[in-house]
């Protein structure tokens, strides 16, 4: 069985990890173990000397309380619980903690939980929650805002080269937007219309002409937005659909 020194030798990075990412590195000493040994596992399995590895001394007693940090991230999530009847502290690994492999496989199940996928609208959720899940984060955001712009000018019935705030604004237009919602006060259609227009140029025109860097919340953060905005316009083109009259739901007399 490798020791952690020998998946990360390097101290200083292992003491900079968060609980989580110390939690990767335990489920690689666990499936790099016996079959056997993944049903005794002990609060004390990943702080152990003989797990740990010949790190400086100065190290040692960081690492051994960081590597429980891990331990109880893990088992916090389910991926550890404790053995039926046993009575010393025995864990063994449960069947969601199976599914997890290594650091990657860690990394991909905690952006999962940051971006639910049932959360997001079934466009997004089809395109952008996958670019997400590899962490190409600015990317999938402005897959996201297209997505959005793409259905504004659809719903709308805009031309191909209308495009970016001047559609929007065109869109939600307080007086003469085709997605406007003229039985709301004028105040609220404003609103909308500048929330829509904040969106696409705050969150799509920038992730379109420069690299931009974003981390997993953040990026979260502007794909529900999106997602939320999205739903929005369905509901106007749901809306503007007007429901056939009374008398041509009575069917003529024979």
């Amino acid at each position: 069985m490798p020791t952690l020194y020998d998946l990360q030798p390097d101290a200083a990075s292992i003491l900079a990890l968060e609980p989580e990412e110390l939690a990767g590195l335990a489920l690689e000493l666990i499936n790099a173990s016996e079959p056997n040994a993944q049903s005794r596992l002990h609060p004390t399995s990943f702080s152990d000397s003989g797990t740990i590895g010949p790190f400086a001394q100065a190290d040692r007693e960081q690492i051994r309380f960081a590597m429980a940090e891990g331990w109880n991230w893990l088992v916090n999530e389910g991926m550890l619980a404790p053995t039926p009847g046993g009575t010393n502290g025995w864990h063994f690994v449960t069947r969601r903690g199976k599914k997890i492999k290594n650091r990657d496989e860690l990394a991909a199940y905690v952006n999962s939980i940051l971006l639910p996928r049932s959360m997001l609208h079934p466009t997004i959720a089809k395109i952008c929650w996958p670019t997400f899940m590899r962490g190409d984060y600015a990317t999938a955001v402005f897959q996201a805002f297209k997505e959005l712009e793409v259905a504004i000018r659809g719903v709308g019935n805009f031309k191909v080269d209308e495009y970016g705030v001047d559609l929007v604004r065109k869109a939600f237009d307080e007086s003469t937007g085709s997605l406007t919602d003229q039985s709301i006060p004028a105040a609220e259609r404003i609103a909308l219309s500048d929330l829509m227009a904040g969106a696409i140029s705050s969150y799509k025109n920038p992730h379109s002409h420069k690299k931009v860097q974003l981390g997993a919340e953040e990026a979260c953060e502007m794909i529900i937005l999106a997602s939320h905005l999205l739903k929005i316009v369905e509901a106007r083109q749901a809306s503007s659909i007007e429901p056939p009259a009374v008398n041509d739901l009575i069917p003529e007399p024979e």
